[in-house]
This record gives structure tokens, C-alpha cells and sequence, in this order.
């Protein structure tokens, strides 16, 4: 996955972050009001800056958050105002306030997994209804509807060529769509012909990310269920296929193995992609300074670059920093099929 989402919240180099992971699940109000009276305690007692403690609690007191709904929130904070909040697919696997040099961000990433750019289109003699999917973001609705929702392109049923017409605009969009925001993939449903008269106007590049989803139209008033089977379907494919080809590039070409050489990597803007078998270094630490590229697992080589005072950190929120300031790309891995706790891809 990019972490171009979280890559802000290292402007704020020289401050220390909240990062609080609070299970929202089925508690209401009180309840979320209730977790947090428990939590923020380990902040202040951390050091945690006064302020920065209570702009989470005014967040959570208000739910003025876009997380506000989700079984589970990652909020990060730093200098008295909330950088992140961040809605989880599930509860937090444990629920948690650090307040450290760098943000706690690993969890989260574990927890969310591969976020996939792409298109959702259904079409069939009801209308056409068009998702732009962003990595690390909700869906954006096209023109027509409130951000977040489905946008629907109508076209007179039954008249082949205003369908013709139509199929051409819709496909214009798609293309624009998919160079955008580089979308891997465009999940097509819906009725037969229709889709198949709007492939023959995709460009080379959409066309050959299409992935055609068995859900022939829509009652009125009915869910989308059958549609998002299909998209997630079609995205865990995906997700299942890159990662097999990382693993498989891992070696043959341009690689680090083991922890200490990938860092060595990440130190020179070397790595392309990082590799991390599940959660390896829960536990360990490592030297960091101000700037995203600035990690060791020995002291003396940050010092020795002119480093005055660096400090130890997580190596997880430090890996995790070096890849977003970057430009990298991070993948979890299972440790079997890695042979290592931790690897890259290199660019040189």
C-alpha cells in the first residue's frame, strides 16, 4: 500500500503525537465518552501534552470526526488540534493511547489492509451509477451527488443510440478517472449488452483493468450486496496477485534482507517496496532524528552523520515513516513466504 494519506502527519517534525485506537463498536455515545475517560489517563501520564489530549476528547465529545460511525477509530494527534481520524473495518485488535516521538500508525495499516485505487460502474437500462474508489480514502461520488455516494448518468431505455451517446460519455470519464487516480482496477456490472457496449468505447488502459462482475441490474429500491461482493471479490484477487508478485520479484532483482540492511536502504531512498512479515517489530526499537530517512538500529550512525540527538523510537513507527516520506510502497507478508522479518524491493 501508499501511505500518501498519512505522509502529513510527518510535517510536524519536532512534536509529539497521541495516537489513540478506541473501539466504537455498538457503545453509542456514552460508551465511546466512557472508553476514552479510561484511555486518555496513559497520555498524561506519558507527558502528553494538555492540549493535545483534549482536541481528541472535544473530537469524541462531538463526533464531529468522519470516522463517527465506524466499529472502530485511529486518531492521532499533535500540537493541540486531531492530524488523523482514521475509521477502522472493525474493532481495534486492542485499544490503545501512546504518546511518542512518531505516530503509532502500523496497527492501523494492519488493520486496513492493501487500500486499492479503482472504478465501480453498474449499468443497465435503469441508469449508470459511477464510484471513484481512492487509495486510502472513502469513495468520491461523481458530479451530480454529495461526496461519498454513487452518481447516476441516465440514458433514454431502449433507443440503442442515445445508449451509443451515452456509453461514449460514460466511458470518456472512466478513462479520465482511472489516469487520475491510477486506479488498478474498473469492477463493470450490470446488464450484458450495456457493458458490453461501454468496453467498446474504453481506452487500452481502462480496458485492460476491467473486471466484469455477475450482478445483471438492480431492482427498484433494492442493496448493492451482489455489487460490493463483486468489487471486493475482484479487489481481494488483485490484492492476492500483487502480493504473490512481490514475493516472487523479491531476490531476482534489486532486494535487502533482514532488518538491519533494509534500513540501511530506507536511509539512502533506495527501497521501492518494503516488505513486513504481519507485525515483526512489535517489540523493537531502533534510533531515529528529525527527518523521515533518518533511522539506525546503532546510535552511532545517525551521530556520525551529524545527528546530534537522535532518539529511540518503535521500529515499526520508524519503517512506517521512511516509507510515506519516501514515496515507497509497504506490504505485510506472511513470515513463511518471506523467509525474514523484514525485506525490500529496490529502486537501484
Amino acid at each position: 500500500m501508499r501511505l500518501d494519506a498519512i505522509r502529513s502527519l510527518y510535517d510536524h517534525a519536532g512534536q509529539a503525537f497521541a495516537s489513540v485506537y478506541l473501539d466504537t463498536c455498538r457503545v453509542g455515545a456514552e460508551g465511546v465518552a466512557r472508553r476514552w475517560r479510561r484511555l486518555s489517563p496513559r497520555l498524561r501520564d506519558a507527558g502528553g501534552d494538555p492540549s493535545t489530549v483534549a482536541a481528541i476528547g472535544d473530537l469524541l465529545a462531538s463526533d464531529a470526526g468522519s470516522a463517527g460511525s465506524a466499529p472502530g477509530r485511529a486518531l492521532f494527534a499533535a500540537g493541540g488540534e486531531v492530524l488523523l481520524d482514521e475509521p477502522l473495518p472493525g474493532p481495534p485488535r486492542r485499544e490503545l493511547a501512546r504518546w511518542s516521538p512518531l505516530p503509532h500508525v502500523t496497527p492501523m495499516l494492519a488493520q486496513r489492509g492493501e487500500s486499492v485505487p479503482h472504478l465501480r460502474v453498474l449499468i443497465d437500462d435503469r441508469g449508470t451509477d459511477v464510484v471513484v474508489v481512492r487509495a486510502s480514502a472513502q469513495g468520491r461520488a461523481l458530479p451530480g451527488v454529495a461526496p461519498g455516494g454513487w452518481s447516476r448518468h441516465r440514458y433514454e431505455p431502449g433507443v440503442a443510440d442515445s445508449w451509443e451517446g451515452n456509453a461514449g460519455t460514460v466511458a470518456k470519464r472512466v478513462n479520465a478517472e482511472v489516469r487520475r487516480i491510477g486506479a488498478e482496477l474498473v469492477v463493470v456490472a450490470g446488464e450484458p449488452q450495456a457493458r458490453a457496449v461501454l468496453c467498446e468505447h474504453l481506452g487500452t488502459q481502462a480496458t485492460d483493468r476491467v473486471v466484469m462482475v455477475d450482478h445483471d441490474g438492480r431492482a427498484r429500491g433494492a442493496d448493492r450486496g451482489p455489487m460490493e461482493k463483486g468489487v471486493q471479490a475482484a479487489v481481494d484477487d488483485w490484492v492476492g496477485q500483487r502480493r504473490a508478485e512481490l514475493i516472487e520479484y523479491y531476490g531476482e532483482g534489486p532486494s535487502a534482507t533482514g532488518l538491519a540492511e533494509t534500513v540501511r536502504c530506507l536511509r539512502r531512498g533506495q527501497v521501492d517496496v518494503l516488505l513486513l512479515a504481519g507485525d515483526p517489530t512489535a517489540e523493537a526499537l531502533m534510533w531515529v532524528g528529525r527527518e523521515g530517512g533518518q533511522l539506525a538500529l546503532d546510535r552511532a550512525e545517525l551521530t556520525g552523520r551529524g545527528i546530534a540527538e537522535p532518539g529511540r523510537e518503535r521500529a515499526d513507527a520508524a519503517l512506517a515513516r521512511a516509507v510515506a516520506v519516501t514515496d515507497a510502497e509497504l506490504w505485510f507478508v506472511e513470515r513463511a513466504a518471506l523467509g525474514t522479518d523484514a525485506a525490500a524491493l529496490l529502486r537501484f
